[in-house]
């Protein structure tokens, strides 16, 4: 007779019952992970462009400019559609194409998450020659669909220097 060797049938179903046990926990707590990452990754990447902002005006010797962009060439009124970083060669806070010069360009923001500005930051964030930004002062916040619970948030000093934390609510 001859002895056949491998998984029963019962075998098999206990081990799919438990596979299936331990991914229904895993999945649901990988979503909250993947939220925290790009909210993570996307106050990360506010933080360097403003750091970048900082060093170039300093480096430059001119004004820089971070604002809300509405296309790759042109500010707008929304931080969730993205920014651009410039230099204001004329300093007149505006993107002017024929004397500007566009050194990032950040792209719309992932997964439906929200960045807003407070009203003294408005729609730009303006570092002069020695790296101060005076007129923007404020606090950037980001948000998801879990609003304040997983909020992040930065602010920015008369100094130009950037830290985390500053929000309230989203």
């Amino acid at each position: 007779m001859k002895k056949y060797s491998g998984f029963t049938i019962l075998e098999l179903m206990i081990t799919l019952a438990v596979v299936a046990v331990v991914t229904s926990f895993a999945i649901p707590a990988m979503g909250q992970f993947i939220k925290n990452d790009r909210l993570t990754t996307q106050i990360n990447t506010l933080v360097s462009h403003l750091a970048y902002a900082r060093s170039e005006a300093v480096t430059r010797n001119q004004q820089t400019v971070l604002c809300a962009r509405s296309s790759d060439t042109a500010c707008g009124s929304e931080w969730k559609n993205g920014w651009l970083l410039f230099v204001d060669a004329n300093s007149n806070g505006t993107l002017d194409a024929a004397t500007d010069e566009i050194l990032r360009v950040q792209q719309t923001l992932e997964g439906e998450n929200i960045l807003s500005s407070s009203e003294t930051i408005g729609n730009t964030v303006v570092y002069d020659y020695r790296g101060f930004a005076p007129s923007s002062i404020g606090t950037f916040t980001l948000c998801d669909d879990r609003k304040d619970d997983h909020m992040k948030s930065i602010s920015i000093s008369n100094t130009g220097r950037v830290r985390q934390g500053g929000g309230t609510s989203c």
